[in-house]
């Protein structure tokens, strides 16, 4: 914990006056329209560049050519099924990354749409795993304003007008609209879930404009952080001596991105709800037979505003009104027809043709007078579908319901409702924002980096049973039950069953019922001995689902999200080891239901065969007792492990890093339940790691190829960075034994920590840091930014030093000096490897990259430590180098990496939230602070017996056996 005044870094760094005039601010510091002083900022003129995308060099093309021919092979194999492979750096976006992005819209798990400072409504993420980045230049909001009786008349779409794909030349399309706003004089202001524009005098030099973007992101509302639904609160201030009507616009494209008008049969229809709400729902066909989606753009109408929509607008006049017609009505009457309102559903579009609709909502402003507007959108896409078959209902569905028309609901009750959920973010962001002993680029970015649980493609479901697509799901057995989450008990051949079930999820006797505790798959499922005799014979393409159940104690559904648009993989595991500090501390429900389906995940075996295209070989997609790199791509908590360049199963870290999270998790919430629940995975995850120890030292070895999250980084022999999860995940697993009454599995893994870690301090201890690795290659005394990740977890737990303090604090120190320091003067972060000479570790390309989310660990791990000054210029590389204006232009869509000249390796990564261990290192959990300051380990007393039994033991080198622990009834020691 950090205590004290900690170092101050750019204080004061972005006052809002140097962006907006002192007047403006005050004369819109109502009603919330004035941007608050920590923020991140830009003027809406400045140059959205061209990002640059690492590449490789010419020994590291010709090193991974193997690999590269056999992926390219992959990619178009899953192509010719209709399918995206999870990794594919092959295809690249029609529209080129740039530095243009800003604050997402909506809530989690429902879809998102990310909002560029400029004001473009791009990166469209409806569909799991396929995102469209281009924007959709049809979605605008736009202002026409009319003084003096008529004679002085302003009209301008709301942002500038240099954006790619926008025509010049006049014609009855959106190029014929007034883009006449220069963005000089107009500002962005980010402070996620919230975003402000400032627009301050333009177009009207007396009008004075803030547009407050606001989503319903609140910790631990698990209601409402899942809508999917924006608003846009006008704040306009006159300060002309004229009276003036003002009209705002919102445009809106019946597309959920690209092309995707072009499949036709859309259609629009006005709407008149309660409270004043009206506005034009636009009802989306979605290609492919994915689900379709229906958005609602609305304003709320008052006695002061009036709003009239034009529920169907088409770009070429052809059939409809054209844009340009459109634009003409509003200009001349600042408003359309009453009679629209009772327009009906229009004929549905033909193919290529793209319907918008428009909302407007007018008032008159006084002079020196003020005036609030609001508008909303919101879209209703219910249902969620993966590539092979399996649908759900998304978690909002709970509260709304499953017709599409609920985004009537859904953007009525975000009009009404926006000022509780702006009450609920300033109760949560203010005691950080005030907090003098925080840098403000500190403050602003802690809460930008969470854009990525909204954008970063999440996924959340009400947590009941899929509806299964039979034509989609080859070697189906049974027949689709009628209704959905149900399924044919009648049990299936035993050819037909994959998975193997532990005996407290295999309920009477054996035979898996419809409980409302044990939903299954359509697949039967058998236990025990006979189940491993009867798989060994199983054909590889048959399909093995993986045993769900409903919902957790949590009742929070499931959630998933990805490891980054670029790496379609959900819930990656070794990433969300360090991104799962952020749901641990604002939805911990949320984080303690993901490790539950890692926990269930652990205990099953899914033989079919996969290739492993590192080196050609093939394996079984899913080893029992190995914790699985994710929950798969296309069918996810069904066919898991879609990473297939390396065999996981062999990977280091993973087990580790599930013990670890497990503990963590367990510390910081208190729930015992939960520590009983998962203690059979932990003892099997454990258990699974014995045959990494060929020495029988207690310490586990790698395998002299990159086995581990750092996946083209080869290892040999022992490893500072997973050896040093292994020490943390024996402390930890001893320690949670205690706790739990396991008093043979405490003695046990504290004897082997006690020998592990004698051996791991000798063989890579040099005195300042831990080596590498104890191989003989030519990096093997290099120095990794990441080399003390276990102690790192070991401290956010409150367990015991993994080592001795100092010996802690130097290769901290040396890290500090070696990996941050020589790369520009620390600032761009934490090199991944150093050579002792001070050069940039060049052995492959990670070892040369810095990763955004590793920096954060590492001055977490510094704070940890009590090294503030360290910590915080490590993590403010960061933020120079991604955040700031003299940076790459990384903001809201935060790389995995980038090269020491700013190239970038996948955008919009998972691994960045690690930003959230710094701030839970500065404000530890309650359960943590107020723990015992007991060393539960001192209290493990290790009897003659069991060291003389684990000293005889032999290291076994298979799956171990499920059974983790005797069968007498817990007792908790807490």
């Amino acid at each position: 914990m950090v205590s004290g005044h900690i170092f101050h870094c750019r204080k004061n760094s972005w006052p809002a006056e140097e962006y907006v005039g002192r007047t403006a601010l005050q004369l819109l510091d109502f009603d919330g329209g004035a941007p608050p002083e920590q923020a991140w900022r830009r003027r809406l003129n400045s140059h959205a560049n061209i990002l640059k995308e690492f590449s490789v060099t010419f020994m590291e093309a010709m090193r991974m050519m193997s690999l590269g021919l056999r992926l390219w092979s992959y990619v178009r194999e899953e192509a010719s099924h209709g399918r995206k492979a999870p990794i594919d750096p092959f295809t690249k976006e029609r529209c080129k990354p740039s530095a243009s992005q800003g604050v997402p819209l909506g809530g989690m798990g429902s879809g998102s749409i990310s909002r560029g400072f400029r004001g473009e409504f791009k990166n469209w993420h409806i569909i799991p795993g396929l995102c469209e980045s281009s924007p959709v230049m049809e979605n605008q909001f736009s202002i026409f304003v009319s003084r003096d009786g008529g004679n002085k008349k302003y009209s301008s779409v709301l942002a500038p007008g240099h954006h790619e794909g926008l025509k010049k030349n006049s014609d009855s399309g959106i190029s014929s609209w007034d883009w006449n706003l220069s963005g000089q004089h107009s500002t962005y202001h980010a402070l996620f879930p919230r975003a402000w524009t400032v627009y301050d005098g333009e177009p009207d030099p007396d009008l004075k404009i803030s547009c407050r973007q606001i989503s319903p992101f609140i910790p631990h509302d698990y209601k409402d952080s899942s809508l999917p639904t924006s608003v846009f609160v006008y704040t306009l201030v006159n300060t002309g001596r004229d009276r003036a009507k003002v009209s705002l616009l919102m445009t809106w494209a019946n597309s959920i991105g690209g092309f995707s008008h072009n499949s036709g049969g859309h259609y629009n229809e006005p709407f008149i709800a309660e409270d004043g709400v009206s506005g034009v729902l636009l009802h989306h066909k979605t290609a492919k037979d994915n689900p379709p989606v229906t958005f609602a753009v609305a304003a709320c109408e008052t006695q002061n505003v009036n709003v009239t929509v034009l529920p169907v607008f088409g770009l070429s006049g052809e059939n409809h009104v054209s844009a340009k017609e459109m634009w003409n009505t509003m200009q001349q009457n600042g408003h359309f027809d009453r009679e629209n309102f009772s327009a009906g559903s229009s004929m549905p579009s033909s193919p290529g043709q793209k319907l918008c609709a428009a909302v407007s909502a007018s008032t008159w402003v006084e002079p020196h007078g003020r005036c609030t507007v609001v508008f909303a959108l919101a879209w209703s896409s219910p249902k969620v579908k993966f590539q092979k078959g399996c649908t759900y209902n998304r978690r909002y569905t709970q509260f709304y319901g499953t017709s599409e028309k609920s985004a009537v609901n859904l953007v009525h009750d975000a009009l009404t409702k926006y000022k509780l959920w702006e009450e609920e973010i300033e109760k949560w962001q203010n005691p950080i924002l005030k907090d003098e002993r925080l840098p403000e680029w500190y403050k602003f970015t802690l809460f930008n980096e969470l854009y990525f649980l909204v954008a970063g493609g999440t996924v959340w479901t009400d947590g009941q049973p899929p509806a299964i697509d039979e034509k989609n799901s080859p070697g189906s057995i049974q027949q689709k039950s009628s209704k959905r989450g149900t399924k044919d008990t009648k049990q299936g051949s035993v050819k037909d069953n994959h998975v193997n079930l532990t005996v407290e999820q295999v309920p009477h006797g054996g035979q898996m019922t419809n409980s409302d505790d044990h939903s299954v798959s359509k697949f039967a499922a058998v236990h025990g001995s006979q189940m491993q005799e009867q798989v060994n014979g199983l054909k590889s393409e048959e399909p093995i689902p993986y045993l769900i159940s409903k919902d957790g104690p949590e009742h929070v559904g499931k959630f998933l999200y990805l490891e980054g648009v670029e790496y379609i993989m959900w819930n990656t595991y070794d990433v969300h080891f360090y991104a799962s500090f952020a749901l641990l501390d604002l939805f911990p429900k949320i984080e303690l239901s993901i490790q539950r389906d890692f926990a269930n995940a652990v205990l099953y075996e899914d033989r079919r065969k996969v290739k492993f295209l590192a080196d050609g070989t093939s394996g079984i997609r899913k080893v029992k007792g190995a914790v699985p790199h994710d929950l798969g791509t296309h069918d996810p908590w069904h066919e898991m492990n879609a990473y297939n360049i390396h065999d996981t199963s062999k990977w280091k870290d993973l087990n580790p890093k599930f013990v670890l999270q497990i503990y963590r998790d367990f510390a910081a919430t208190g729930d015992m339940q939960f520590g009983r629940d998962v203690w059979p995975a932990v003892c099997a995850a454990m258990d699974y790691m014995d045959q990494f120890d060929r020495d029988g030292d207690g310490l586990i070895e790698n395998d002299g190829f990159p086995d581990q999250t750092y996946d083209a980084w080869t290892v040999h022999g022992i490893s500072a960075y997973c050896g040093c999860l292994w020490l943390a995940a024996l402390q930890a697993a001893a320690t949670m034994a205690h706790r739990l009454g396991d008093r043979h599995f405490a003695e046990k893994y504290k004897l082997k920590f006690i020998k592990a870690k004698a051996v791991y301090e000798a063989k890579l201890w040099n005195g300042s840091y831990f080596n590498y690795d104890s191989g003989t290659s030519s990096n093997s005394r290099s120095i990794q930014a990441d080399q003390l990740a276990g102690q790192w977890y070991t401290a956010s737990s409150g367990l015991p030093p993994l080592f001795d303090e100092h010996k802690i604090r130097t290769a901290l120190q040396k890290i500090f000096e070696f990996n941050v320091m020589k790369v520009k003067g620390g600032r761009m972060g934490a090199v991944n490897g150093m050579t002792p000479k001070g050069k940039v570790d060049e052995t492959c390309m990670q070892s040369r990259e810095i990763w955004t989310g590793v920096t954060y660990a590492v001055a977490a791990n510094m704070l940890l430590h009590g090294m503030e000054h360290q910590g915080f210029t490590t993590a403010e590389g960061i933020f120079i180098a991604g955040w700031s204006e003299e940076g790459y232009g990384y903001w809201f869509q935060t790389p995995e990496g980038w090269t020491t000249d700013g190239h970038y390796r996948s955008l919009v990564y998972m691994r960045p939230l690690a930003i959230w261990a710094i701030q839970y290192a500065v404000s530890p959990p309650k359960a943590i602070l107020e723990a015992p300051k007991v060393n539960l380990m001192d209290r493990i007393h290790i009897s003659p017996h069991m060291a003389r039994a684990i000293s005889e033991i032999s290291i076994r080198k298979i799956a171990p056996d499920n059974r983790c622990f005797p069968s007498s009834a817990f007792h908790c020691e807490c």
